[in-house]
C-alpha cells in the first residue's frame, strides 16, 4: 500500500510525466484509475478521489465467474461462500455507509459497456470541472 502511495504521489506531481503517460495534446487532461474495491476503505486515498465507481455483481455471476478462474493454490472448498462473498457484502456495506458519491455499475453488463458508461461519466465530469475554471476564472478577472 505504501508503494502505490508513493506511486500514486509521483504522478500526481507530475502526470504528463509519468511513465504510464501517452502522447497528449494541450487539451487532454490525465487520468489515473486505481482499481480493488478494498481501496474505497484505504483511509491515505479519500483525499484523492475525484470519482468513484463499484462494480456490482449478483452472488451467482460472482460465484460463476470465481469457478471458472485458476488459483495456485486453488480455492479450498466451500472458501466463495465462507470467505470471498460475505467480504463482499461487507465491503459494499461499508461503501454504502460513506458519504461519497459512488457510481454504481452493473457487473452482468460487458466490458464495452460498462467502458462507455464510465468514459461517458468522465467526459461529462471533466466537462464540468472546466466550466467550472471558466467561471472561477471570469469572475476573478471581473
Amino acid at each position: 500500500m505504501e508503494k502505490m502511495m508513493s506511486t500514486i504521489s509521483c504522478w500526481m506531481q507530475s502526470p504528463r510525466h509519468s511513465p504510464v503517460s501517452t502522447e497528449r495534446n494541450n487539451e487532454d487532461v490525465p487520468i489515473l484509475i486505481i482499481e480493488g474495491f478494498l481501496l474505497f476503505n484505504y483511509k491515505p486515498l479519500e483525499t484523492i478521489w475525484n470519482r468513484r465507481y463499484f462494480v456490482t455483481i449478483p452472488y451467482e455471476e460472482c460465484k460463476r465467474r470465481r469457478s471458472t478462474r485458476v488459483y495456485e493454490p486453488p480455492d479450498p472448498p466451500g472458501y466463495f461462500d465462507g470467505h470471498v462473498w460475505p467480504m463482499y457484502l461487507k465491503h459494499r456495506r461499508e461503501i454504502e455507509d460513506i458519504e461519497w458519491e459512488i457510481v454504481y455499475l452493473d457487473g452482468t453488463k460487458s466490458k464495452e459497456d460498462l467502458f462507455s458508461q464510465v468514459y461517458e461519466d468522465l467526459r461529462q465530469e471533466l466537462a464540468k470541472q472546466k466550466l467550472s475554471c471558466k467561471a472561477s476564472l471570469e469572475g476573478s478577472s471581473a
